[in-house]
């Protein structure tokens, strides 16, 4: 199945399975903002729950192998 570029490169799930994103409101406008702010915007963020679910499969890792498609490769 082929997975969603859109979403790939947007997108990092790490090997555990979490769905981590950017956050917004960082590209322009920074000197009304504070220096703790922008440093908050920094970080990445977990989506959890039914999206992250939703975008595990649209992306292709949330599927599960079984025994037989392993043995295939």
């Amino acid at each position: 199945m082929k997975s969603r570029k859109s979403i790939t490169k947007r997108l990092k799930i790490t090997k555990s399975g979490k769905v981590m994103r950017r956050q917004s409101f960082r590209r322009h406008l920074k000197a009304t903002k504070s220096s703790k702010r922008l440093r908050n915007l920094k970080r990445v963020k977990e989506i959890t729950g039914y999206y992250a679910k939703k975008i595990r499969k649209a992306t292709g890792s949330g599927v599960k192998k079984t025994k037989i498609q392993k043995e295939v490769k």
